[in-house]
């Protein structure tokens, strides 16, 4: 009979907010034996109990600041407008050198959120696993969530090493590929590769909901591959995204007035039948999906490699 003696990476892990991520990561943590117990927070009672029903912590606490006493590392899992709420929840129940992170997808206005909260003892290094789907609560998650996908680590100035090369080291355990990068850098990135994207498809999907009303339907029934992609954007969490274009206002409004631009040029192709404008932009826009499928970020296979469900 063989015995499992790997060692934990940390004695005790305290997950706030049980959300898709928080329980992945509660599930992959497991999975993995990365921590000896974790301990699982989240405000409202209903949430709580089902995440023990699907046993996903060892221990259960509504009040945060109880939940992380004693944890070598805390993960705020919450929207990004609550993140200063839960830092000034927490900061007086935290154990000297425990590290303290976040998986929100905007970093600069969470660092400026949760510092003044945190005290000088605790080593904060912000992060965001860039994965995720439409769903949400604690029966969303899944331990394979962060398998192949990117988490950026983005450490605030004079951030202690050590702690930044564990956090680093806990999210290649979980799966994930890392990069690191300054909260700043980090927001312009996202901005125009997932903050932006989520924008239009809400966009889109407003706007053809309000066709639907006038074409009986056909906008649905008739809806294809492109349009199907867009709703399931748009069905992604609203309080999330809602705080995310509120605490990244800056980068998304530069990102957005530089698409602007790009459409009118779209625009004034397509009104005066310049076709070559439009075959050279779409050839170009080509060599962005190849270079995403030769880095493993996604699949050619047809229909995104989506598995249809059986009846």
């Amino acid at each position: 009979m063989s015995v499992d003696t790997k060692t934990p990476m940390f004695e005790r892990v305290a997950l706030i907010g049980i959300g898709l991520i928080g329980s992945s990561l509660a599930r992959v943590i497991r999975r993995e034996g990365l921590a000896r117990t974790i301990v699982v927070s989240t405000r409202r009672a209903e949430t709580l109990a089902r995440a023990r029903e699907l046993g996903l912590g060892d221990v259960y606490e509504q009040e945060a600041g109880k939940a992380v006493e004693g944890a070598d590392l805390v993960v705020v899992s919450v929207p990004v407008g609550s993140s200063g709420a839960v830092a000034e929840a927490i900061g007086a129940h935290l154990k000297p050198g425990a590290i303290v992170s976040d998986v929100g997808s905007v970093k600069a206005d969470v660092v400026r959120q949760m510092s003044p909260h945190l005290p000088p003892y605790v080593r904060f290094i912000p992060a965001h696993p860039v994965a995720g789907t439409e769903h949400s609560g604690p029966d969303a998650g899944f331990a394979e969530l962060f398998e192949n996908r990117w988490c950026i680590v983005t450490p605030p100035a004079g951030a202690d090493e050590a702690a930044v090369e564990t956090l680093v080291a806990f999210w290649r355990a979980c799966g994930s590929k890392v990069e690191t990068m300054t909260p700043e850098h980090h927001d312009m990135v996202l901005a125009i590769t997932s903050h932006i994207p989520h924008l239009i498809a809400y966009n889109i999907v407003g706007t053809a909901a309000d066709l639907e009303t006038v074409t009986e339907s056909e906008v649905i029934k008739f809806s294809a591959g492109g349009f199907r992609d867009f709703t399931r954007i748009a069905a992604s969490d609203p309080t999330m995204w809602r705080d995310v274009f509120l605490h990244n206002k800056d980068a998304v409004l530069e990102m957005l007035g530089r698409f602007i631009e790009d459409l009118f040029v779209l625009q004034r192709a397509i009104r005066f039948g310049d076709g070559e404008t439009l075959f050279r932009h779409f050839t170009e826009t080509r060599a962005i999906r190849r270079g995403i499928l030769d880095i493993g970020q996604d699949t050619a296979a047809p229909d995104f490699g989506r598995v249809p469900k059986k009846d």
